[in-house]
């Protein structure tokens, strides 16, 4: 998939929009208390910068359903961040519209960096942003020379703010984050050097069928483990004592496995509890033994051996969701050794990381420099793994 990228651009003296994602977590006196997010994009920004451009950046920041929600999740503490970490003035503009947004966007010198207000402030007003409201987008367009997308995070999302200004304005391309994306997980499912390695995890079946229909016609194996794994487990006939289970898509998993025709791999064993608890009983069993009053939190130690073994010959993992409970000290393991796994094949192997919460037990385990590569947006790699065209990647010129 070629795509214009920053780097295609003259931005000289250029206005420059450049929509980041910076739906940062932010605590109760509103400080930010992770900023991943603003890290990955500063290549981009800097780059802008360097090159003479006038940075205006904008961003989305949690929901936006009233008033109240606006003093909560202003862009300002994120630019006070941001001016940090570029070590230059950041301009914040409190409007997301208006005169005084366009007078800051009007004295801007070349190298400047300014940031107007939350995007998701619009959706106050008939959902504007969300909905792609189409005088919205011409106008966010008309403030600035050029567009650079640079938020993967919002990528499966048409909005005003990526698609509405692509359509409206002459130069639509992409940041460095976004280009990398498309690089890695677009590369893995277009053209993966073999074997070709996915490992899922996390709670539901439900929340993953079309990443493993669409994985299954790609990958050479299919490593589930997780809550996930015990509606197969109850699918192959095993009893799953208090196990997560979805009983309305058990058919659903046993035309997968028959689908899969040895693809999927589910292991051995699991480690148990008698409850939901960091201070509960623990054992291990295996699948044909899981008593009645316990449940599986974590995959076992032959199993964590079978996925070890899997892994270390693969040239390609694509790895989207926890092993267990790994929050809980007693039910990382299986997380934490996939994790080592996947370090241990790095850089030989190209190993992906789908965002969310995969994401953060590799931040957990203090393992981010092991990877080739770790997604910024854990609902939009979800659905660039379904195959899905992602509205915010196709409104990006085609080079």
């Amino acid at each position: 998939m070629a795509k214009k990228t920053v780097r295609d651009l003259n931005l000289k003296d250029k206005k420059v929009l450049v929509r980041v994602d910076f739906n940062v977590p932010l605590a109760k006196d509103g400080s930010i208390t992770d900023d991943t997010r603003i890290v990955a994009a500063l290549p981009t920004i800097e780059y802008v910068i360097a090159q003479g451009g006038k940075a205006i950046l904008f961003s989305h920041l949690g929901r936006i359903k009233t008033e109240e929600d606006k003093a909560t999740n202003s862009m300002k503490p994120v630019a006070e961040r941001l001016s940090q970490l570029i070590n230059k003035p950041v301009k914040f503009v409190g409007v997301t519209r208006g005169k005084a947004l366009e007078d800051a966007i009007a004295e801007m010198k070349s190298g400047d960096v300014l940031m107007f207000e939350n995007t998701r402030f619009e959706d106050l007003d008939g959902n504007k942003e969300s909905k792609n409201n189409d005088e919205l987008g011409k106008y966010w367009a008309s403030l600035g020379d050029v567009f650079v997308n640079d938020a993967f995070g919002t990528a499966h999302r048409a909005h005003a703010s990526n698609v509405g200004i692509s359509a409206n304005i002459k130069e639509a391309v992409a940041g460095f984050l976004l280009e990398k994306e498309i690089n890695f997980i677009g590369g893995a499912l277009e053209n993966p050097k073999r074997p070709f390695v996915a490992i899922l995890g996390g709670a539901k079946v439900s929340d993953k069928i079309e990443v493993i229909q669409n994985l299954l016609k790609i990958a050479d194996k299919v490593l589930i483990g997780g809550g996930m794994a015990f509606t197969f487990l109850k699918a192959q006939g095993f009893e799953v004592g208090k196990s997560l289970v979805e009983l309305d898509k058990v058919d659903l998993a046993k035309e997968l496995l028959e689908q899969a025709n040895g693809k999927i791999e589910l292991g051995f064993d699991v480690v148990t509890g008698k409850a939901f608890d960091a201070n509960t009983e623990t054992n291990v069993r295996d699948f044909d033994s899981i008593p009645a009053d316990e449940m599986g939190l974590d995959i076992g130690p032959k199993t964590v051996e079978r996925f070890k073994e899997i892994i270390s010959s693969a040239q390609t993992v694509v790895w989207n969701g926890p092993q267990g409970v790994f929050e809980m000290e007693k039910f990382e393991n299986g997380t934490k050794q996939v994790a080592l796994a996947l370090a241990e094949i790095f850089p030989n192997a190209t190993t992906i990381v789908g965002g969310g919460d995969s994401a953060a037990a590799v931040a957990k385990f203090d393992l981010e420099s092991k990877f080739s590569h770790i997604s910024t947006g854990g609902g939009a790699s979800l659905e660039y793994l379904e195959g899905k065209v992602l509205p915010g990647i196709a409104a990006v010129h085609e080079a």
